[in-house]
């Protein structure tokens, strides 16, 4: 089936060369692509448009909402598949994702991602609930099977419907992901993902993560080169918890996460680790609430 792939760049063009080229390594046909580049002219756009994509350019950094639902609005194809740039194709796993999206209209659908340490944890549960509060505690290896699968179902081994997937692979039916925005144009960085699987599951879209298509994802070569951004991330994460589930799974939420960066923080010093990240969580996490 035909189907629209949508490419934000942002300085991503030696990124976007690997994309390319398992493009043609592993794509049989060639699909729709839209690039929309964001950031300096460090040749992206022109090495798109001589592979054959459409290209945007967006000089201005809208952010990546807005700059993905300009490439979304320029899709012809029934099916659009928003795609990251330092994402790379193992195999054909793009056109089945999309064949997916195309019979089952009405969701959001997402590929197992991996990264260099694995199968990355790409796909989450539903944020602001108590289950979640009530095992943030414990170590998820101490869980039971299907408790450890509902708090980390990237690690499900079948198709199963996730609060929220990471959006470095994401295909659906054009029509909705225009309804949807597919972004907040308010956001400009950070959790427009979760933003999006959560309004969409509130207008009855579920977000499903196919385990069975792998694609690599580097993951973070834009956003986290000057260091991981816990203070923005932790009041982005709460704003659209807030926004989307309410008060109450905010607060839920806040517990929840403190909860968890508090026990990590505590196993590694225990057991002689590294304790700083999820110390810095924490005390970002503090710094939100109290702001």
């Amino acid at each position: 089936m035909s189907y629209t792939v949508v490419v934000v760049l942002h300085d991503s063009a030696a990124a976007l060369a690997v994309l390319l080229r398992s493009f043609d390594a592993r794509l049989s046909e060639r699909p729709q692509v839209v690039v929309v580049d964001t950031g300096r002219d460090d040749g992206g756009a022109r090495a798109a448009a001589a592979w054959g994509a459409e290209v945007i350019e967006r000089r201005d950094n809208p952010g990546f909402g807005p700059a993905c639902n300009a490439g979304v609005s320029a899709a012809h194809a029934d099916v659009t598949v928003l795609l990251n740039p330092d994402c790379e194709l193992l195999d054909d796993a793009l056109p089945r994702l999309a064949a997916i999206a195309g019979g089952a209209r009405g969701a959001l659908h997402a590929p197992r991602l991996l990264d260099a340490g694995g199968v990355q944890r790409s796909a989450h549960p539903l944020p602001g609930t108590a289950g979640a509060l009530l095992a943030a505690p414990l170590p998820p290896a101490l869980l039971p099977q299907r408790a450890r699968e509902r708090l980390e179902p990237w690690r499900s081994d079948r198709a199963v419907s996730v609060g929220w997937a990471i959006g470095a692979c994401l295909a659906a039916d054009t029509a909705a992901l225009l309804r949807l925005g597919p972004f907040d144009p308010a956001v400009h960085l950070f959790a427009e993902d979760m933003d999006l699987c959560l309004r969409a599951r509130a207008l009855g879209m579920p977000t499903v993560l196919h385990p069975d298509l792998v694609v690599r994802h580097a993951g973070g070569h834009a956003t986290h080169r000057e260091g991981e951004p816990y203070d923005l991330l932790a009041l982005r994460r709460r704003a659209v918890v807030g926004a989307t589930r309410g008060r109450r799974a905010r607060a839920l939420d806040d517990a929840s996460q403190a909860l968890t960066f508090a026990s990590r923080a505590a196993g590694h010093a225990l057991l002689g680790g590294d304790a700083r990240r999820p110390l810095r969580q924490l005390q970002a996490l503090r710094r939100a609430v109290r702001g």
